[in-house]
């Protein structure tokens, strides 16, 4: 599928170059010959010297060799065994990231996607430029604290992401999933046999043999029970016959096995690179009948159909490593019955029970996966489609002193006269800090900072149209913190300063602002915030800082005000007027807000966070006379109005 798709990219003048893993590229070039598809093996960039399909291994490309080839030239480029970008340091995956950033076609190729990693599915849209990892999170995802592996899809986006993901992805096993005949791709059956030893022993610590549970406790039992699986394995080998690969996991178990089993082939990770394709190559011709190796050199790409027994005789906890391991065997192509052996002691259920279960929750998940982008991928044959909904068509409610719209605010406010606003209060989206709705047009669902103001743009010039000659508006903002997850540095962003250049540029003046306290200890508790835990002042407090505050910053449009806003005494005693013209707001209630979880659908996780009525109560009061048109462009849960005409 990877050549078909590349000799199209490639046309008669374009160049395409597929990276695979190591001995994979050897296999490519003979893949394509069975199909009459050229491709030319690049050792060295030199090698690339024309229009065509080219193959080369990862590691080659990252070596300095690579460093001065200019990528510009290549019009596709093909990942093959794409989940190993998750494997790369970050480093790496950055280089591959921005050496084809440009290519103008990218196809990443996986048989192992897994639908709950959200890091690999993150590293892959932002390989193919759809969008970075920090941006899917923001949108799809909710962290729940600890862990920065804690995250977890958001109840009401569930449906959504997987329509994003089905837009730019596909996910098939077979022919069927996408409604086609399976004809030949049905594969012959995979057996699977267990074959425990007795160790005769017992862990240290332990008056009885059981099974080991830790890691500590795993590590002992496969130390005391080496010779015992080398035997079982190398006895199941000369028994049956015929070709095998035997995969382990520690040295000394490799070691062992191929002193043990004549004309074993091994395969080992300190080999230098052509010494291990060599000897990869030699099984793959047919030249040796017994490989000896570890799932994560041989366990991706290659194809030996050829082989149709494997003996497993050290299992990790991977259970993405298991999977591509038997798959080398079997994969379509393959006309034999596979029997794939597990050679564990008694002491090593808890390895085999892991492998078990992950391999049920695959299966389930691979199922949900497949339904739940069926019917998005047969859409988006022969053509692609936006996966967010569009905004709904304005329409208003009105009741005694209130208007309320549903729709977009650029599109309502074009509709509202010239210099009829008196005051505007508002708390805008925090650019991609939150996500409010899955409509497209949404401001807070937006690639960058730099998107959410030119679409803020469109609103910030159209309230200076609407708003009378001198008169107010007000809006609620703060810093936001930057994340590692989304590439920045840990720090802080002024989006405060950002909200108030865009405003002048649009012809408001800088009128004023007010910073409201808050409690760092209960943002601590809320957000997990490095900078203020207490344990950093004592590991280091190079790191530690304060909290962030709100600002509610006012903006005024030039010119004099024809209607004055005045007060009596009575209504603003000097008292009061010293409280609200202090700089910082320390009194402000936090909790002092409609109740918002009540606003809420049931399985609606979007981000709903009112500002206080203390803060809108003051700006109203302050701001407005009785009676005046007082405008909110982003109504949330209605607190502006609320107040307003209360």
């Amino acid at each position: 599928m990877q050549l078909e798709w590349a000799r199209h990219v490639a046309g008669n003048e374009g160049t395409v170059l597929i990276l695979a893993p190591l001995a994979v590229s050897r296999q490519t070039i003979r893949e394509g010959e069975k199909f009459g598809i050229p491709v030319s093996l690049a050792n060295h960039p030199s090698d690339v010297d024309g229009p065509g399909l080219y193959v080369t291994n990862y590691e080659k490309l990252i070596s300095a060799s690579w460093e001065s080839f200019d990528f510009s030239v290549l019009r596709g480029v093909v990942l093959d065994e794409s989940s190993i970008l998750k494997s790369f340091t970050g480093k790496i995956r950055r280089y591959l990231v921005e050496s084809f950033r440009n290519t103008s076609y990218r196809l990443a190729c996986s048989a192992t996607p897994a639908p709950n990693d959200h890091t690999e599915i993150g590293e892959h849209a932002e390989f193919l430029g759809i969008r970075t990892r920090g941006e899917m999170l923001g949108e799809y995802f909710l962290h729940d604290g600890g862990s920065t592996s804690q995250w977890r899809l958001k109840g009401h986006a569930e449906s959504l992401f997987w329509r994003w993901l089905a837009s730019w992805a596909v996910y098939v096993r077979q022919p069927s999933d996408l409604g086609f005949d399976d004809g030949d791709f049905v594969l012959p059956p995979l057996n699977l046999h267990s074959e425990i030893v007795e160790s005769g022993t017992t862990l240290p610590g332990f008056l009885f043999p059981v099974e080991a549970k830790t890691l500590t406790e795993r590590r002992a039992a496969r130390k005391s029970t080496l010779d015992l699986r080398v035997a079982r394995a190398a006895q199941l080998i000369a028994d049956r016959g015929g070709r095998w690969v035997v995969w382990c996991d520690l040295n000394s178990e490799s070691e062992a096995l191929a002193k043990a089993i004549p004309g074993a082939v091994e395969v080992r990770g300190s080999d230098r690179p052509d010494q291990k394709e060599e000897r990869l190559e030699a099984f793959s011709r047919g030249d040796a009948d017994v490989i000896v190796t570890k799932p994560t050199i041989a366990g991706f790409g290659l194809n030996w159909q050829h082989c149709h027994q494997q003996v497993f005789v050290g299992l990790s906890d991977s259970w993405e490593q298991y999977y591509q391991a038997t798959r080398r065997c079997w994969r379509f192509g393959q006309e034999r019955p596979v029997d794939v052996f597990i050679v564990t002691s008694d002491l090593d259920g808890a390895v085999l029970s892991n492998i078990e279960r992950k391999e049920t929750k695959a299966n389930e998940m691979a199922t949900s996966m497949v339904a739940h982008m069926e019917e998005t991928m047969r859409e988006n044959i022969g053509r692609l489609r936006s996966s967010k909904k569009t905004s709904p068509r304005p329409h208003s409610i009105e009741g005694e002193g209130w208007e309320i719209w549903h729709g977009d605010s650029v599109e309502v406010i074009a509709a509202i006269a010239d210099d009829s606003v008196d005051y505007t209060v508002f708390s805008p989206p925090f650019a991609d800090l939150y996500t409010y709705s899955e409509m497209a047009a949404d401001m807070g669902n937006v690639t960058s900072r730099a998107e959410f103001r030119r679409h803020l743009g469109y609103l910030v010039g159209e309230m200076l149209r609407v708003t009378k000659t001198g008169r107010l508006c007000s809006f609620h903002c703060m810093n936001l913190p930057t994340f590692k997850w989304k590439g920045e540095e840990i720090g802080l962003y002024d989006f405060r300063g950002d909200m108030i250049r865009l405003f002048r540029r649009y012809g408001w003046i800088y009128h004023s602002e007010v910073c409201i306290w808050k409690n760092p200890v209960t943002a601590m508790q809320r957000t997990k915030a490095l900078g203020l835990l207490w344990k950093q002042i004592k590991k280091d407090s190079a790191m530690s800082r304060m909290g962030i505050p709100d600002y509610v910053v006012t903006m005024r449009k030039p010119g004099e005000n024809a209607e004055p806003i005045r007060h009596s005494a009575s209504e603003f005693p000097v008292s009061r007027w010293q409280e609200w013209a202090s700089p910082v707001w320390s009194d402000i209630n936090p909790s002092n807000t409609l109740q918002f979880r009540s606003a809420r659908e049931e399985r609606d996780e979007k981000h709903i966070c009112p500002l206080q009525l203390d803060v809108i109560e003051r700006c109203i009061a302050l701001w407005s006379n009785p009676n005046d048109l007082v405008a909110s462009w982003f109504a949330g849960i209605g607190s502006e109005g609320y107040q307003a005409i209360k």
